[in-house]
C-alpha cells in the first residue's frame, strides 16, 4: 500500500514498518517491565519472536545493498540515517507514552 501511493525509487514501506516496528518496540519493552507482570520468556517470545519478525531489518539490509549496487548512493545513505533515526526517536517515544 505504501509503495502503491508513494512508488517504488525509496524503500519507504519497509522504513515505515521498521520505524512503527521500534515504536512498538519502545512502548512494549516498557510497558511489559514496568507495568505488565509477565514472564521473561514470554516477554522475550513477544518483543524479540513477534517484533523481531516484524520489522523487516533483513529486508532493509537487502535494500539498502540493493541501492548501493545501483548506484543510488545518496538514497542509500539516506535510507541508513533516516532508518536509525527515525527508529530512535520511536523507541524514545514509545517508552515515553508507555511510562505515561
Amino acid at each position: 500500500m505504501v509503495q502503491d501511493i508513494f512508488g517504488r525509487s525509496f524503500p519507504l514501506a519497509t522504513l515505515s514498518i521498521n520505524v512503527i516496528g521500534s515504536f512498538l518496540m519502545g512502548f512494549l519493552f516498557t510497558l511489559t517491565l514496568e507495568k505488565l507482570s509477565i514472564s521473561g520468556a514470554l516477554r522475550t517470545g513477544i518483543l524479540t519472536g513477534g517484533l523481531g519478525a516484524y520489522t523487516t531489518f533483513s529486508t532493509f539490509s537487502i535494500e539498502t545493498y540493493t541501492l548501493f549496487q545501483s548506484g543510488y548512493i545518496f538514497k542509500a545513505i539516506s535510507y541508513v540515517i533516516s532508518s536509525f533515526a527515525l527508529g530512535l526517536v520511536a523507541v524514545i517515544l514509545g517508552v515515553w507514552l508507555a511510562q505515561r
